[in-house]
């Protein structure tokens, strides 16, 4: 649906069509892919100069005047998908199906229309992916304590 975003808002359509050219532009059956998952796919730079396209949707939104909250929402997007996409194989896969610039594209129009994007979802966000990357480093941590007590019984 056309955005309409509030009086003396002004609302680029190039960033529509950018989210749309890095995310669904390449039509496979049912499904979608973009441009992010076939630059992902090239090792070293792709994941990176994929960021880099899809932080122009970010800058429109600092400039917009998005709240702040929102802002690191999108940037921690970008970031899942560029860390997670670097992972050989399965990060390509996570690639094509992560829509980071899709999900930015959402944060900032909400923002723009007021109210739907509440500050409270992004917290949220926060709060969960903070929990789910201490049980990813709780992990290794726990195996290695019981490595060395199993090794200290031996």
């Amino acid at each position: 649906r056309p955005l309409r975003p509030p009086p003396g808002v002004e609302y680029d359509p190039w960033i529509e069509h950018l989210a749309w050219l890095m995310d669904s532009s390449i039509g496979i059956g049912r499904w979608s892919i973009g441009l992010d998952g076939l630059l992902g796919l090239v090792p070293g730079l792709g994941d990176v100069a994929g960021s880099l396209i899809s932080m122009a949707i970010v800058m429109r939104a600092v400039r917009a005047g998005v709240p702040r909250i929102a802002i690191a929402r999108m940037v921690a997007n970008i970031a899942i998908d560029t860390l997670v996409g670097a992972v050989p194989l399965a990060g390509d896969l996570f690639d094509f199906a992560y829509k980071a610039n899709m999900k930015n594209l959402r944060i900032y129009r909400q923002s723009l229309e007021g109210g739907r994007g509440s500050t409270a979802r992004h917290w949220m966000f926060f709060a969960v992916l903070a929990v789910g990357l201490l049980a990813v480093l709780a992990v290794p941590i726990i195996v290695l304590v019981l490595l060395v007590r199993a090794a200290g019984a031996l």
